[in-house]
């Protein structure tokens, strides 16, 4: 089965023009049309977190949201939110904490489609290196400590600059037996002349990676200040 990953990290649908528009995002998510979604920053830092992407937009959707909020307005945790495709059985949907001074958390989901299960976490780590290493590590636990053997992917912002440096070493060292491998799609910050490559997924051994990129069109280079990624892997029916 081929699946079609993305992280995009929507800046609060604030564009680069300053503009907040959510339907400026929508329709870069329309242009990617990937079949599983991780956003970053998908909901307003205060108040009641709402998401900046209204419900009434995202119904007319090819996707529904992974129930996972713990406040009426949101749609994730900590601006993590996940899109699925609607033919996808939504098995579980989890807001994860994660060990930082500033407040941290990832998005995690478990998906069935056609036959096939698999985990999808959606994160957006801290700007500090030693934090982000305590980060992977926890996401690393909670992934060994869940059961049975679930083709995983991880996605969202890393804020790492190098591809195998830094935190991204924990995924070698402390793998869970997962054989992870790190996909970076390609530079996706700052959007218009993108030069960091910050958006990234990982991937458990369970998948084999067709083909990566970051998606740079007229749309995303304005409509937030990240580029979405995206990741074509396949999964073997078991």
């Amino acid at each position: 089965m081929t699946l079609t990953f993305a992280s995009y990290n929507i800046h609060k649908a604030v564009g680069v023009d300053r503009r907040r528009d959510p339907e400026r995002i929508i329709a870069v998510l329309r242009e990617i049309d990937a079949d599983i979604i991780a956003l970053q920053e998908a909901d307003l830092r205060l108040g009641e977190r709402a998401s900046v992407l209204p419900k009434a937009l995202l119904d007319d959707t090819p996707w529904r949201v992974v129930p996972l909020a713990k406040r009426p307005r949101s749609i994730g945790w900590h601006g993590n939110a996940i899109l699925v495709r609607r033919a996808m059985t939504i098995e579980s949907g989890e807001a994860l904490d994660l060990p930082t001074i500033e407040p941290r958390g990832a998005a995690c989901a478990v998906v069935r489609h056609e036959g096939a299960r698999f985990r999808i976490i959606g994160t957006h780590l801290d700007l500090s290196g030693l934090r982000r290493r305590a980060q992977v590590r926890a996401l690393l636990k909670f992934v060994g400590d869940c059961e049975g053997d679930c083709p995983t992917v991880i996605a969202g912002d890393f804020n790492q600059w190098g591809r195998s440096t830094g935190a991204m070493r924990e995924f070698e060292r402390g793998g869970s037996g997962k054989g992870w491998t790190l996909i970076t799609p390609g530079a996706s910050f700052p959007s218009r002349k993108p030069v960091a490559r910050l958006d990234r997924l990982v991937a458990s051994g369970h998948f084999t990676v067709l083909a990566s990129g970051a998606h740079h069109t007229a749309l995303s280079a304005i409509a937030s200040d990240h580029l979405p990624v995206v990741a074509t892997l396949v999964l073997p029916k078991i």
